[in-house]
Parts: C-alpha cells; structure tokens; sequence
C-alpha cells in the first residue's frame, strides 16, 4: 500500500464530529456513553453525580467536576468497532459560545442533543445556526425519553419549525417515561428492547430484537398505547420526508434518533447508525498567498493543519501549554518539520499526543480528521495554519465583540508576576479579551461573552496560580472593532475607545441606542462586531 493509499484508508475509517446541545440537555452523559460502549472506560460516570460516584471523563477540570457543566472544549480519540472516532465535546453554556464555535470548525458533522422534555432551546437553535453557516451536517439526539416529556411528533415538528431543516425519523420510541421500552428501527423494521442492567447506565444495556407485534410490548404498553404507536410509525411511513444521505451531508435533513442516555436504552443502535451516516474528512476551503481561494485535499495534498484551540495546566505537573491542532491533509509523523505560516518558519513537532479527557498518550502518527495536541512553547495563537509546502492559509476563525466589561486585579501586590502570567495564558486560549485604552497608557480592561467566564477566570488564577483577584464591574454593555481614520471618528461622550491585543481600535458603548447613534455620526467608518 503507498502513501496515498495508506492516508485514504485512514480518511475512509474515520469521523470527526462535535457534540452541541443546551445546557442540561445530556452532551456530556452522551460522550461518557461513547467511551463505555467503545471500551475505552468500564463503567460509566455520573455527569453531576452523589458523592463517591466517578466525575464524566470528559469534564478534566476541576471546576466542571464540582458544578457538573462543561466548561471547555475537550477532544478524545478512540475506536469503535471499524472506525476511529474523534469526538469534540463542547461547552453547552451560551458564555462560552466562542470556545465552541471554533470546535466546531474543526468537526466534519454534529450530533444535536435535544432534552425531549424542553425541545429545542436558545443555544440549541444558535449552535444550530453555527453548523448551518459551516455546512455541518448535523444528526440530532432527542434524549431523556426515559423521563416524563413532549409528544415525539410535537418535537419532530418542532425541529423542523424552529430549526428550517427537513427531519426524518430513523427509529421511533416505544413508550415514553417510565415505559420507555426502546425503539423501532424504521430503516430495518424491527423493534428494539432493552434491558435495564445496572443502575445509572453504568453497564451496557441488553437489547432483544423482536418483531412489531411482539406479545410482551402489547402487554406493557397497554392496547391504546400500543395502537397509538402503529398509527404513528403507519403516519410517518405514509407523510414523513424520506431520508437521502447525500440530502444529510448537504445540510437539508436531519435524521432523528430517540433514546436515553442515562439508561443506555438506544444508545448502541444510535452509534452504530452513526458511524455510517457521519462523513470521513474532505476537502477544506483555504486561501492562497495570492489570495486566491483553494481547495486542500485531504489525501492529495501534503500534511496540513490549524490550531483551533489552545489550553493551558492541563496538565498541572509540568504547567504547560498545548495547542490542539485539526489534521487536514496528509500524514503526520512524530518530529515532523513543518512551516509555520504566520511566524514565517520552521518548526519541529515533537511530542505529539492523543487526548481522553486530559490524559495524553504520545501519537506517532496521524491522519486527516485526528486531533493532536502539541506543547506550545508560545509559538502558536488560535487560527495558525502549518503545512509541509507553505503558501497559503486556511480561512481565519470569526472573532467576536463581548458583551460585558470589568477590570480584575490580584488582592495580594506581591502576586502579580504570577496574576500576569495567568492572564496571559488565558487570553492566548481566547477564554477572556483583553484591553488596554488606545490613547494612552492605563489599566488592562476585560471583555467577555458572559458573566460565567469571569468566573472561571478567577477560579483559574485561584487554582491554577494562586492568586486571588478582585472584579469590578465595567457600564459596558457592547462593543465593536472601529474600522476607519481615528482621527476623524467621531467619539460619543459615555463611550471608551481602547485596543485589543493586536492594536486594533475598539470602542466600548454603554448601551445599544449609543452604539447606533455612533454609527450614524461617522458613516465613513465601520463599526464591526464579528471580524472574519
């Protein structure tokens, strides 16, 4: 087998994929589940559990672990049965919305986590919006079906409504609540019962496939259950869209999957179904050094790669940095040279790893769609494209304006060599902006998405440096990048002109009246929320 056939192999076996959903909505109970089936854990731990029980291994930070929540975007690597799954988990907090759209870039389709008795929520259709503007396809997972909820076809509807995408049914739920006793698989035509073996899901569920007229689920369901459930699959058949998977990789239809994470009822025949649904990786869109926009193929064009995200102390005995970097193109090799584009020159790779929820095993190799890890001895920042042949660039990762403003300083003077050096690695992982005023020389000010990040910041530099800091609170409510002469930009008498780490202008308003009120005093400048 040559190289090119060794790296389309590689390509065809594997999938790449983010998991978004609302908060609560069961995003990481889901990805937990993913390792128990694949054998990567044994058994299964509680998302926000008693005490005693195992935190998600997913959620490696502290913090995730006390409050249940996802915080950060985390990436594993694991096998499932004849595929290579990379899995992004993703902060389903609308704080931290940034963090999760840049994850999103680097999935080749989404798993969309609907809580069946919520339907679908605000940063359910936001993260939604995101995939369609990247032409993610998208599989949605209506779960908690084990718990009392919404009609299956209000919820069908509703995605469809809400979210303006086809949807299509791939198994349908029989009973909800306390009898919910599994699924029927439209596309085989047969009905699957689980098992209940373990409490909380810890264990595997059992499955028997039995037929639709099956005795034993007339008799838990009831009769008037039981025909309300042939009418609605006789319905569905009938008047429901059909399912074409090209349809599904170009965005148009979704296809639907009901089940309970908790209780494992459908998990399996969801993942199954998935590996065969979800794309291998494919072409990325770049730009050229001409400018021109190009095509990289995955399996054509030498090794390439971008840095989508970087964290730091995850692992808290060496205090480091790594830069989480999407393989595009090519073969990867352990110490490869490379060209890093932006700084203009060679690098070396070397000690590559592989992530399962902050534990690193070195990779000697990878393949387009892996996520890799790498020290970043600070010559990496978010969006930075490296390649083995140079010239060109992939696409810039949107950036975006905060909403609210403060300044934080260390309680203690004698910390601030270590308050700075908390700070500066939590802006180079884009986790907080931050902002100094354009005019003069003064005190650093803040911006985030929302309050929970400042949160988290002061809990970083609390756990992770040793500083406890103060947090005062800022009348800024928007802001935008100031495109345009400074010179002649006509300030607003309550606004804060300041810059950001690339020396850009940025004006800080009070209200939302005072930002369009300054737009209409300087029509030969822009004001731009989303830089791209």
């Amino acid at each position: 087998m040559d190289n090119s056939d060794q790296i389309l192999d590689a390509c065809t076996k594997r999938r790449t994929f983010a998991i978004i959903s609302h908060p609560d909505a069961g995003k990481t109970t889901l990805t937990e589940k993913l390792l128990l089936y694949s054998g990567m854990i044994h058994a299964a731990g509680m998302v926000r559990g008693r005490k005693g029980r195992k935190a998600a291994a997913s959620d490696w930070m502290a913090m995730e672990q006390e409050r249940g929540i996802s915080i950060t975007a985390s990436a594993m690597q694991f096998a499932y049965k004849d595929v290579l799954i990379n899995v992004l988990d993703t902060p389903g907090h609308e704080d931290f919305s940034e963090d999760t759209y840049r994850t999103l870039t680097a999935a080749d389709c989404a798993i969309m986590v609907i809580d069946a008795g919520k339907g679908v929520e605000k940063q359910t259709r936001k993260l939604f919006e995101v995939c369609r503007l990247r032409k993610i396809p998208v599989l949605t997972f209506i779960n908690k079906m084990d718990m009392p909820g919404r009609d299956p076809l209000d919820l069908m509807n509703e995605v469809e409504s809400v979210l303006q995408i086809n949807s299509f049914a791939m198994n349908w739920p029989i009973g909800t609540g306390r009898e919910f006793l599994g699924v029927y698989d439209r596309i085989k035509k047969e009905s699957l019962i689980f098992t209940k073996v373990s409490h909380g899901g810890a264990q595997k569920a059992e499955i028997a496939h039995v037929s639709l007229d099956n005795s034993d689920i007339k008799n838990k369901l009831g009769e008037a259950n039981y025909q309300a459930l042939v009418q609605e699959i006789e319905l569905l058949d009938m008047a429901g869209n059909a399912f074409d998977r090209e349809e599904f990789l170009a965005g148009k239809v979704t296809p639907v999957f009901f089940a309970s994470a908790l209780t494992n009822f459908g998990i399996e025949p969801f993942f199954d179904a998935f590996i065969h649904l979800a794309p291998s990786p494919h072409i990325r869109e770049a730009v050229a050094s001409d400018g021109k926009e190009i095509e990289i193929n995955p399996v054509e064009t030498p090794f390439s790669a971008y840095v989508f995200k970087l964290q730091a102390n995850m692992d808290r005995r060496h205090r480091d940095s790594m830069a989480f970097l999407r393989v595009c193109s090519g073969r990867f090799e352990r110490d490869l040279v490379v060209k890093h584009h932006r700084l203009g020159r060679e690098i070396r790779l070397s000690r590559p790893h592989g992530m399962v929820a902050g534990e690193r095993t070195t990779l000697d190799f990878a393949y387009p769609g892996d996520i890799i890890g790498v020290i970043n001895p600070g010559v990496f920042a978010i969006g930075d494209t490296i390649s083995m042949t140079g010239g060109f660039n992939f696409k810039p990762l949107p950036q975006f304006q905060p909403e609210i403003f403060a300044r934080v300083n260390p309680t203690d003077v004698g910390k601030r060599k270590s308050f700075d050096k908390g700070i500066l690695q939590l802006t180079n992982e884009g986790a907080i902006q931050l902002f100094r005023p354009y005019e003069y020389v003064g005190e650093a000010i803040f911006g985030a998405v929302g309050q929970l990040q400042y949160e988290v910041m002061q809990y970083r530099l609390k756990d992770e440096y040793g500083v406890e800091t103060t947090l005062t609170s800022l009348p800024y409510s928007c802001s935008a990048w100031l495109l345009g002469d400074f010179k002649t930009y006509k300030k607003t008498s309550t606004c804060l002109v300041v810059q950001d780490r690339s020396e850009r202008p940025v004006v800080l308003f009070s209200s939302q009246w005072e930002k369009q009120y300054a737009i209409t005093q300087n029509p030969n400048h822009q004001l731009v929320d989303i830089l791209i």
